[in-house]
């Protein structure tokens, strides 16, 4: 282990020690305990130089003992000194705090930004009331996944979007594109910090820091204009670890306050910061599809068990819609596999039925909730049914998974 220095944007000299620093123990790490959350090819860009933006809580990861990495564009923490497992199962059973301030904002406003949201997104937010968030995934002509993302309504004509990290400046591009009429798409990513408070402790901490009328009721939905602690925010209810528990959006200048605010109020409660490593194996166990792994330019959100959020019928014509329809039934579909024989699944390994390869793993880790390694993969369509045996090619050694029913996890009511 090594002690990270603080590091402003304009101190070279700061830059250069760090990466001098953390070069050789991120290789270790990555080496040790590959993420499928993690970018393929992490030595090839090594290291970001901080923005003010970037800077929204690297100081207070580092402060905390958080074990950095680069990440789409910022250093964030893999996990910090009480390790995966730790941070796992204290979201499983009381409560951890996620920086997620690196996911991307763009605001869609003006007369016609209804109509734009209706064709680029294949989900319908006409019926949607203020307050209300949606997930869709967006499209490309030929159908493939160009993002999924989450649409908030704040009023009419007037939707804040949620969009994935890696994909926060294609994803804005695409709107920009494939704008139309009366309407202003802005990117507010620099504005925001976003934390994520998670677990069945989430809100008795909350409940500390503000008024329970401030928090949604229901999953799904926002409070736009309200406060935490004294600060003001969005307090959104949406996740993405299979617990109850909400995101806090707030001006980025505000955000290690609210950070600092949230882990003294959540002491008693064993609340504890936890990294990018906990967050893949808690939305793995929980069956949570990740762009770039279950999903990508070329695959149909039809054809990653997506369906409930693709309106084929809505009035408006959106982009892809076409090329599904072309495409005809889904070839291929998500299923979930348990490992059975000995070993750990990981992504990008063939599966097989017999001599005949069906398919390929999309993520897998071991998940220490459930107690076993578990993936998800992309098979032919009727390849296998529940129950079913199959082996994966793990370097050359076949591993035997059943076939399981997804989630994997799911939190009892």
């Amino acid at each position: 282990e090594v002690e990270i220095p603080a590091v402003q944007n304009s101190d070279e000299d700061a830059m250069k020690r760090l990466q001098k620093m953390i070069r050789p123990f991120v290789l270790r790490r990555l080496k040790k305990e590959v993420l499928t959350d993690l970018p393929d090819k992490l030595e090839e860009n090594m290291f970001v130089q901080l923005t003010g933006e970037q800077q929204k809580l690297y100081d207070a990861h580092v402060k905390a003992g958080g074990k950095i990495v680069p990440f789409a564009g910022y250093l964030l923490p893999v996990q910090y000194g009480t390790g995966v497992i730790t941070e796992h199962m204290a979201v499983r059973e009381k409560a951890g705090l996620f920086d997620v301030s690196h996911m991307g904002e763009v605001l869609c406003q003006g007369k016609d930004a209804l109509a734009n949201l209706q064709k680029l997104l294949t989900n319908d937010f006409t019926n949607m009331v203020d307050g209300q968030a949606r997930y869709s995934p967006m499209c490309n002509e030929n159908g493939g996944t160009v993002d999924d993302l989450i649409v908030y309504k704040r009023g009419d004509n007037d939707y804040f979007i949620v969009v994935n990290a890696a994909n926060k400046d294609k994803d804005y591009q695409w709107m920009l594109d494939h704008q139309f009429g009366e309407v202003t798409f802005t990117d507010a990513s620099s504005e925001y910090g976003q934390i994520a408070l998670q677990g069945p402790k989430a809100m008795e901490i909350l409940k500390k820091l503000t008024a329970e009328e401030n928090i949604p009721k229901k999953y799904y939905h926002a409070v736009f204009d309200t406060e935490v602690a004294g600060i003001p925010c969005i307090i959104s209810k949406t996740g993405y670890t299979g617990e109850d528990g909400v995101e806090l959006y707030l001006a980025s200048e505000n955000a290690e306050k609210m950070w600092d605010a949230l882990l003294e109020a959540g002491k008693d409660e064993g609340l504890i910061p936890c990294g990018l490593g906990a967050r893949d194996t808690l939305r793995m166990e929980a069956a949570m599809p990740l762009y770039g792994h279950e999903m990508d330019d070329e695959i149909s959100p039809l054809e990653t068990g997506l369906k409930f959020a693709v309106k084929m019928g809505k009035e408006e014509d959106f982009i892809g819609k076409k090329a599904m329809e072309e495409r005809g039934e889904p070839k291929i579909t998500r299923i979930g596999l348990k490992v059975t024989g000995r070993g750990i699944i990981r992504e990008h390994q063939d599966i097989y039925v017999g001599e005949k390869k069906i398919g390929h793993t999309t993520s897998g880790t071991h998940c220490p909730f459930l107690g076993y390694p578990i993936a998800m993969a992309l098979v032919d369509a009727g390849s296998v049914e529940i129950g079913n045996k199959v082996e994966v090619d793990v370097r050359g050694r076949k591993v035997e998974a059943e076939v399981i029913a997804l989630p994997f996890y799911k939190r009892a009511k």
